[in-house]
């Protein structure tokens, strides 16, 4: 049997990959601004909320910004982003997604997702999943973002499972350290010289095992 009792998932670069789409609208709006963004620059983005995200783009001009106008920003960039998302489906999920999840269900596990998107509701529904999840963490909700692990520790609260029960699942530096601060065991998706913080590294779902995590 799992030494856990839920399964805490990500969704962008573990489930399915909007990295690229949220990349395409990030540089749109950046090239308005004057700013230089390229895929290096994307990987900061990684794991951090729409407002972070935009912080980060405007660097040391945020100041210049009134709030209103970074909200604008902001609503610009998730429109274009919806735009570009509209077309996905089942055939964007990951390899290995459904295997892992329909895993996890089987070993009688709870299964929770925690994403900073708040396009995460649209996104599962688009890729006809959301009914594997028994508690997607609205983001809307939530005061602080990863590195911080409110996401993960709501997740684990509305799950009605102890922190320590949950095995987390993400693929940013920021993710994997808003799990480990929450006090959950930490699977990384990606490259292990890069998610040094995690307690595993994996390429990808299609490499998930549960009985490895005992």
């Amino acid at each position: 049997m799992s030494r856990f009792k839920a399964v805490i998932f990500d969704l962008d670069g573990v489930i399915t990959d909007t990295a690229h789409y949220h990349f395409l609208a990030w540089k749109r709006l950046a090239a308005a601004q004057g700013v230089d963004f390229d895929l290096a620059f994307n990987e900061q983005l990684k794991g951090v909320d729409r407002m972070g995200s935009l912080e980060l783009i405007l660097g040391a001009t945020a100041q210049h910004y009134s709030p209103q106008q970074k909200l604008a920003l902001a609503d610009a960039k998730n429109r274009h982003y919806q735009q570009l998302i509209a077309t996905m489906s089942a055939c964007d999920l990951l390899p290995g997604a459904v295997a892992a999840l329909d895993a996890v269900r089987a070993a009688g596990l709870k299964i929770g997702l925690a994403s900073v998107s708040k396009n995460a509701f649209a996104v599962l529904e688009m890729l006809g999943i959301r009914d594997r999840f028994d508690d997607v963490v609205d983001a809307a909700t939530l005061a602080n973002s990863k590195p911080h692990p409110e996401i993960f520790l709501t997740a684990a609260h509305h799950l009605g499972v102890a922190p320590q029960d949950c095995l987390g699942v993400e693929d940013a530096v920021a993710g994997v350290a808003s799990i480990k601060a929450a006090g959950m065991v930490a699977l990384g998706i990606g490259d292990p010289h890069i998610l040094r913080a995690a307690d595993r590294v994996i390429p990808g779902l299609d490499h998930f095992r549960l009985d490895d995590y005992r």
